[in-house]
């Protein structure tokens, strides 16, 4: 049973870190015709109606209660469904063709990213493997950023409000993701569904009123018609299936062992754009390889220091097992320090 569960958790950490890999590619067609802004919110309230009803049927009216914390619920919705949908394919669509895998790799990066979030909360500074780790997977972000010319630096101010766009979607992903813990009474289906009614509702508000000072563009019926196929495939896999299936899946696998399939978002984008003709270059691939890469050492590396946590307080506990033994025998063995 327990193997069961397992294999159900992998498939849905791989369905949801490959429906995220190919909400890129997709949401890069759907640009041609709406506006980044409204095309955030027309895949999400969908998103949001379906949750509420699932929510409504399993657990009742009483769900829906926010029980005094509204204020954290409203904050962790903004930086999921407002902040992060608004900014990442903003900064995505900005960037063009390049935006479509960067959006990707930062998506990827969540990981990382939240460990310099936890840093600069904590003042505790992560361990020099991890360290090395996120500058691997930075030196990868530079090569697809820069397409590896050393003359970069001429041109980078062009790039430098997209890519700052995108790494304050990026961030306010990885705010949400930790939300999630302070919240251990409710169901993941619960705080998945709350936080995107609040967040999207957020969201709305403020696409209308861009829309009214004349900053976003208002989509006609024919560029909504364009894509409805498109926002289908949003509704429904990176929505619906990724966002609670993903949650589903850390709870089975613990966080550690589903963060491995994050590794497979730029993979499926890269798979995807050499499909629809993107122009790729070798340096993409092997910028996208040392992120992959450095995903994945750095997994190994955290899996080492909880293996070597979890036998040091073996070691402590059989200690502790022992003495009280000696203890209920009367007699406490003497402890000889050698002074050298």
């Amino acid at each position: 049973m327990l193997q069961g569960n397992r294999l159900w958790g992998a498939f849905l950490a791989l369905v949801a870190s490959v429906s995220w890999g190919a909400m890129f590619p997709v949401a890069s067609h759907s640009f041609q015709y709406i506006d980044t802004f409204y095309f955030t919110i027309f895949r999400y309230i969908p998103v949001a109606l379906i949750l509420a009803v699932i929510l409504y049927k399993k657990e009742g009216k009483a769900a829906f209660k926010t029980e005094g914390r509204g204020g954290a619920v409203l904050f962790y919705g903004v930086m999921a469904f407002t902040v992060y949908n608004l900014f990442i394919f903003w900064g995505q669509d900005l960037l063009g063709d390049t935006g479509t895998l960067l959006a990707s790799i930062m998506e990827a990066l969540c990981p990382m990213i939240s460990v310099l979030l936890v840093w600069g909360l904590t003042r505790k500074r992560p361990n020099s493997f991890t360290l090395g780790f996120i500058g691997l997977a930075f030196i990868g972000v530079l090569l697809v950023v820069t397409k590896g010319d050393l003359n970069f630096m001429s041109s980078i101010h062009t790039q430098m409000i997209p890519l700052v766009i995108l790494f304050f979607g990026v961030f306010g992903w990885v705010v949400y993701s930790m939300g999630g813990d302070r919240f251990p009474e409710w169901s993941t289906l619960r705080f998945s569904t709350l936080t995107l009614i609040y967040g999207i509702g957020t969201t709305t508000v403020i696409v209308l009123l861009t829309s009214l000072a004349g900053w976003t563009e208002v989509p006609t019926f024919e560029g909504i018609y364009a894509i409805r196929y498109d926002l289908l495939f949003m509704i429904v896999f990176p929505g619906v299936i990724a966002l609670v299936g993903w949650n589903e899946a850390v709870r089975i696998l613990k966080p550690i062992n589903s963060l491995l399939f994050i590794t497979f978002v730029p993979v499926t984008t890269l798979v995807i754009g050499s499909i629809q003709g993107y122009e790729l270059l070798m340096i993409d691939y092997v910028g996208t390889f040392f992120i992959i890469a450095a995903l994945l050492l750095n997994n190994l590396h955290q899996r080492y220091l909880l293996r070597r946590e979890a036998l040091r307080s073996k070691q402590v506990y059989s200690c502790y097992e022992r003495l009280e033994k000696h203890e209920s025998l009367g007699a406490i063995p003497a402890i000889n320090i050698k002074r050298g």
